[in-house]
């Protein structure tokens, strides 16, 4: 069920009319878990037993290791959370992967073997409904939280339906305590969950869906290597279109949560107005790269190490998360060009850390422009539907194709640079500032005629909206 369809609309109406009526708090949770699982079975209703699976593990799997302090026994007990979550992971997600190639290896060596196709359908959300669950595992182990005591609110915050299939990544710390007690919900909270709710389907079906899609689906199915600026805009294209397309959804999640009066932490923060890499970091997917901190980068010793093992956990961590994104060798190269750049980042930092001249305005604009450079020809893996591509459309960015094709009319052009210059140019004066601090700061009649022209444009650009591009992780 996507976010921008009249089903969901339909779908939300009846719940929210549930959710306001005068039932116990109680049944007001027991409401909303049925209503993830049918939100969740709207894709295929027989994927609603792995979530039922994980819930089951991780409930019991937790309940025991606060039982005992054998640390012989805590492993095993990990091990089996681990096993059972990452196994269906990695059956769902990467045993097609693995098997292509098993027989590309085998071709190669000269031994034929070539097995049918597996034919297995990828359960949507399962990468980020698997860190879900795993996380509370992983605190429950570490004891750095206690068991959740109802069973309900657990189920809950498995399939809590907002932000079930597509983020942001919530730690059960951040929304179990906000079941436990039926939240006031005011009006302003209301307001601004559905102006939320406007500005995230904004982004998707108008920006995202809209000019950023058709350039870069014209460039990516491109067969011949072509000039410069048609490549540049192609893989600006696509960095607008990502951002657009993912940030609408976790907009859209936060502001459906806003209305029932719960509150999900942001999960990006204008991230195209990084300086640095370590910067980009901490403001896209905010979610995904600090569970990949704190359940995997530390686990591998984090910095507390020599310079040589940090940057080799540094590596890992960002292959790893390539890898979460999808199957493909492209999404390695995608995770390891990250990690590359965090590493030379470092090592430039410690070898300039004290120039004054680092912190000069011109350097910060000049280092956030290459930043944001480097991120796009990155983005270029995760789009490509294969490697040759990847490589032919990065060399056409290079200048290394000179009898590159001219695809691209003007207007296309113009519909990308346009709004991108003016996404990048919101997110440099939204750097570091609070988002509804500056909205709460505006005029009322200025944010009612934002918020009312949002609303037309989604009306009239109704029915060209395509699913959202995370749901495939």
């Amino acid at each position: 069920m996507l976010f921008n369809s009249l089903t969901f609309i339909v779908f939300f109406i009846i719940v929210m009319g549930l959710y306001r009526a005068p039932i116990s708090w109680r049944m007001k949770k027991q409401m909303l878990l049925v209503a993830s699982y049918i939100f969740y079975a709207a894709w295929n209703p027989p994927f609603i037993l792995l979530l039922w699976f994980s819930t089951m593990v991780d409930w019991e799997v937790a309940r025991r290791l606060d039982r005992t302090d054998a640390p012989g026994m805590r492993r095993v007990l990990l091990g089996i959370s681990l096993a059972a979550n990452l196994g269906l992971l990695g059956f769902f997600k990467y045993a097609t992967f693995a098997l292509e190639n098993f027989t590309a290896l085998t071709d190669l060596l000269g031994i034929p073997f070539h097995p049918a196709a597996p034919g297995i359908l990828l359960p949507v959300g399962i990468s980020f409904y698997t860190f879900q669950t795993l996380s509370y595992t992983l605190d429950v182990y570490r004891r750095t939280m206690k068991p959740i005591g109802s069973f309900l609110d657990y189920a809950l915050f498995v399939t809590y339906f907002p932000q079930l299939v597509a983020g942001p990544i919530v730690r059960p710390s951040e929304l179990v305590p906000q079941f436990q007690q039926p939240p006031r919900v005011t009006l302003q909270d209301y307001c601004w969950g559905l102006f939320l709710i406007t500005l995230g389907l904004f982004q998707k079906v108008v920006l995202a869906d809209g000019p950023f899609a058709f350039t870069a689906d014209m460039v990516f199915r491109a067969q011949d290597p072509l000039n410069m600026l048609d490549a540049w805009a192609g893989a600006l294209a696509f960095a607008g279109q990502i951002f657009c397309d993912f940030a609408g959804y976790s907009t859209c999640a936060i502001g459906i949560s806003r209305c029932m009066g719960f509150h999900l932490c942001p999960n990006f923060n204008a991230p195209y107005a990084a300086v640095g890499f370590s910067d980009f970091w901490r403001r896209w997917h905010i979610s995904l790269s600090t569970w990949l901190r704190d359940y995997l980068y530390i686990t591998l010793g984090g910095n507390r190490i020599s310079a040589t093992r940090t940057q080799v956990n540094l590596m890992i961590t960002m292959m790893l998360g390539g890898l979460w994104h999808g199957a493909s060798w492209n999404f390695v190269i995608w995770g390891t060009l990250h990690g590359a750049y965090l590493i030379v980042e470092r090592l430039l930092r410690a070898g300039f850390a004290n120039q004054a001249w680092t912190g000069h305005r011109i350097v910060r604009i000049a280092l956030g422009a290459l930043t944001l450079a480097l991120v796009t020809i990155a983005w270029v893996f995760f789009r490509a539907q294969d490697l040759p591509t990847a490589m032919r459309l990065v060399t056409s960015m290079l200048g290394m194709q000179p009898g590159g094709v001219k695809l691209l009319a003007t207007i296309d052009i113009q519909n990308v640079f346009m709004p991108l210059a003016v996404l990048v140019a919101l997110q440099c004066w939204l750097r570091n500032k609070d988002f509804r601090s500056v909205v709460s700061g505006w005029p009322w009649w200025l944010t009612g005629s934002l918020w009312a022209l949002m609303a037309i444009v989604l009306i009239l650009m109704q029915g060209v909206s395509g699913a959202f591009i995370y749901f495939q992780f």
